[in-house]
């Protein structure tokens, strides 16, 4: 069964047929998108018949779920992606030109633009925090309808782990990097105070 197929029948079971699924290009460009209510796949997601394949293509299927659930997780992260994206822009900026005007001299200046920055930062650390357990909820929706279904064996379970755990870690990497980051930034401020 390809990633295609897989995703279609977790779906379907779940009544959202509706749903849609599209090849995109890129490659690890697989997302849903829950303003068009769609999956989108990478060419080696949808039509591959790997584990890999099939347990990315179902926990992309598993967001679509919690999206039809309105799973509380999911509605939060939804809400703070635009406030992240502008924190991430702002907090550059801000925490350069702070550094700058400090070097500069202007210490007032530099340290309302660090904390200009900083809090911009943290609203992408939230965003990091938050979307840790819409990711594991999804892949766990995945492994569970992925038995379900029929589409993997118990035996062929450990594979998809695999590779869905794996992802997890990098959602929790980028989460602990941002964690840092934030500390990081929070002690150079303090620094500046003294």
């Amino acid at each position: 069964m390809s990633g295609y197929q897989a995703a279609r029948r977790m779906l379907d079971s779940a009544g959202l047929v509706d749903v849609g699924i599209e090849q995109v290009p890129g490659h690890l460009s697989d997302h849903y998108d829950p303003r068009e209510k769609v999956l989108r796949l990478s060419p080696e997601v949808f039509h591959g018949h790997s584990m890999a394949a099939v347990g990315i293509a179902c926990h992309e299927a598993g967001h679509a779920i919690q999206d039809a659930r309105n799973y509380l997780p999911l509605v939060v992260r939804n809400f703070a992606v635009p406030i992240a994206n502008f924190g991430g822009s702002i907090s550059e900026l801000a925490l350069m030109f702070g550094i700058g005007a400090m070097f500069a001299g202007a210490a007032s200046l530099g340290k309302g633009l660090l904390l200009l920055g900083i809090l911009g930062f943290t609203a992408v650390v939230f965003f990091q925090v938050v979307n840790l357990p819409v990711e594991f909820d999804a892949s766990s929706r995945a492994k569970r309808q992925l038995v379900a279904e029929g589409i993997i064996t118990d035996m062929e379970l450990p594979a998809v782990n695999r590779v869905l755990n794996a992802a997890a870690m990098t959602y929790v990497a980028a989460t602990v990097q941002a964690m840092l980051t934030l500390a990081y930034y929070l002690f150079r401020f303090s620094q500046s105070n003294d």
